[in-house]
């Protein structure tokens, strides 16, 4: 079912990427090889970073709509229907697609909230831009692109470029694309692990990152979020929670980041406290098992107003 809206002033969204059919089990211990067990909980539920950030966008209050690739199996009808629940408009690149979605077999550690994960991601699956792409960018206050479908990534920003939208970068894991795909980019979300070509160590990557994009962030887990702007650079502290489920949580982070972005005017200024509203925002999903309990305690967060930073 999907969660209440809440009443925040209401920007528009534009999520291109990856969707899939994630299905989750927690257990009490990973399983080792040739080894079974009972999950103490399972849960069947619409994935992908680009869909995770859009139901989490469109639960804050913002106008939301998906670019991605489902087609016409059912467990593809699934996941829109799920969606349209959430009040998402679903715009699907390869309507022809008899194949199913991509589906991710998800394990969660209940312990720990440690999660593996195995997909096909969007393997094979690079559909050209729709006709209505143009109109469907210049629709929105913020671009956000997981990049799992280079082409339709590529062309979303480039599109968004021309017509001065908001372009922010869901960078989970260096692909190949993002070299060109940077060049667009006005904002550059990435996690820990992202690495570029030649940069192993995190500074490096944060520097090269920073001669590109003149705007963006690094999540470190438990440590401090890094930012930077121009020449600034700064840091945003993460709260210190009961961690239950970390599925997700980046995905939760960046819509809750665009969100923040398309609420206002976007100069760059105000960054940090949107990375210190995200951040809040995902705190609160990683203290819920299951992929969309968390959605009921969304609206105590926004309720506590908008973030300022020091």
């Amino acid at each position: 079912m999907a969660a209440e809206q809440a009443e925040t002033p209401a920007g528009s969204v534009l999520c291109v990427g990856l969707a899939t059919v994630d299905v989750v089990h927690r257990v009490p211990a990973f399983p080792g090889a040739n080894s079974k067990l009972t999950a103490t909980r399972q849960d069947v539920a619409a994935g992908g970073p680009a869909t995770n950030a859009a139901v989490t966008a469109a639960a804050l209050g913002s106008r939301v709509t998906l670019l991605t690739a489902l087609g016409t199996h059912p467990l593809a009808h699934s996941v829109r229907d799920e969606l349209t629940a959430f009040r998402i408009s679903v715009r699907d690149a390869t309507p022809d697609r008899v194949d199913a979605p991509g589906v991710s077999a998800v394990t969660v550690h209940e312990g720990t909230g440690e999660r593996s994960v195995v997909s096909a991601d969007a393997r094979g699956v690079d559909p050209c831009p729709p006709a209505e792409l143009t109109q469907l960018v210049s629709s929105a206050d913020v671009l956000l692109i997981d990049g799992h479908h280079p082409r339709l990534a590529l062309a979303a920003a480039q599109t968004a470029a021309r017509l001065g939208v908001v372009v922010v970068l869901d960078a989970g894991r260096y692909k190949p694309h993002h070299e060109q795909l940077l060049d667009w980019v006005d904002v550059a979300v990435c996690s820990g692990d992202y690495r570029l070509p030649n940069c192993e160590q995190e500074e490096r990557t944060i520097r090269a990152l920073a001669e590109r994009v003149a705007v963006g962030a690094m999540t470190r887990g438990h440590d401090p979020i890094v930012w930077w702007r121009d020449e600034l650079r700064g840091e945003v502290p993460v709260p210190v929670v009961s961690v239950q489920d970390t599925l997700g949580a980046g995905d939760v982070f960046h819509g809750a980041f665009a969100h923040a972005v398309a609420a206002g005017a976007w100069d760059g200024g105000k960054v940090a406290d949107h990375l210190a509203f995200a951040t809040r925002v995902a705190s609160v999903r990683v203290q819920s098992a299951g992929p969309r309990t968390w959605l009921d305690k969304l609206p105590s967060v926004v309720e506590l107003g908008p973030v300022r930073t020091l």
